[in-house]
């Protein structure tokens, strides 16, 4: 079997699930599509061999792209929030190449139209630099910019910067945040599903209240709590702060994405939230901010579609004959 063989194996894979799909012809996205919660399999390569033993007919890949939520160099990887690290020479696969998660995601925004966003206030983006972030396990961030031919994706790990803070009240936070056993707060600790949590506790500390311990899930369906909802609130604004930053970062005028497990979930709320004009405040560059539009992906598996574009706009450079 040659590289670039199909089928084609592409997955997403984060640090609480790993997303696995199969590209059976060119220019398609991804079928057979199956979820398995990373802590059922002790390595990457196991989950591998259970999504094409289980989900797939046992067909062999003739090539793979992986997306992981971490830094990779050359052919290794490690997961930020997963022990899951080695090499994808372990994957019994002729080719595979390995992106982080958000830059498999931001190779996808040309592919994604229609149904597959919601505004988020702004002008419709256009085809300038464009941003991708968004909250899930972690925070993720990556950038996508025109080049002579298609799109030159931006690997980052921007989650990891200290968090934006703009209010006195998200300084009590972070305070509370600290006094908690987190000396440097960066914006992953906040804007991400554990943060949420972390938020619901330090809101309660400052607001001198006592909370039970409730999961990001539960956070969100009981926006009719009133801790409940001001952590979201809270979570919002700070997104909003943390995406105007990123879009000055990369000059993002061809608009800001976000993805993640988080936000869609809540699209209302978050539409109707200070996010839009948190992410337009700032004391030199507003106008600048307030022309770039922001749209969140409400796709299934976008980063799926990412990593099988960047399958088909390499299969014919990178062929092995």
């Amino acid at each position: 079997m040659s590289a670039f063989d199909l089928p084609w194996l592409v997955a997403d894979i984060g640090g609480t699930n790993a997303r696995f799909g199969l590209v059976t012809s060119l220019g398609a996205r991804p079928s057979n599509v199956a979820v398995l919660a990373g802590a059922d399999y002790a390595t990457l390569p196991e989950a591998v061999a259970a999504y094409l033993a289980e989900h797939a007919g046992g067909v062999r890949p003739g090539a793979a792209c992986l997306a992981v939520a971490g830094p990779i160099d050359g052919d290794c990887y490690r997961l930020t929030n997963s022990t899951w690290a080695g090499s994808v020479r372990d994957l019994d696969v002729p080719y595979v190449r390995l992106l982080n998660d958000f830059e498999a995601l931001a190779v996808s925004l040309p592919h994604l139209e229609g149904d597959d966003l919601v505004s988020l206030g702004g002008p419709e983006p256009g085809h300038g630099v464009k941003a991708v972030l968004g909250p899930g396990t972690g925070l993720g961030v990556g950038g996508l910019a025109p080049a002579e031919q298609g799109w030159t994706p931006i690997p980052g790990e921007g989650g990891h910067v200290t968090v934006p803070i703009v209010e006195p009240r998200e300084l009590e936070i972070v305070q509370a945040l600290q006094s908690q056993g987190l000396p440097h707060v960066v914006a992953e600790h906040v804007l991400s599903g554990p943060g949420l949590v972390r938020l619901h506790r330090a809101l309660a500390q400052v607001n001198g209240v006592s909370a039970p311990e409730l999961t990001a899930s539960d956070i969100v369906a009981r926006l009719d709590d009133s801790l409940c909802a001001e952590t979201v609130e809270v979570f919002c604004g700070m997104l909003g702060s943390f995406a105007g930053n990123v879009a000055l970062t990369l000059g993002a005028r061809g608009g800001v994405y976000l993805g993640g497990g988080v936000l869609p979930r809540i699209v209302e709320r978050v539409r109707t939230s200070g996010f839009r004009s948190r992410f337009a405040t700032n004391p030199d560059m507003a106008d600048y901010l307030a022309a770039i539009g922001t749209v969140l992906i409400v796709a299934p598996q976008p980063a799926l579609t990412g990593a099988a574009a960047w399958l088909s706009q390499r299969a014919s450079s990178e062929l092995v004959s």
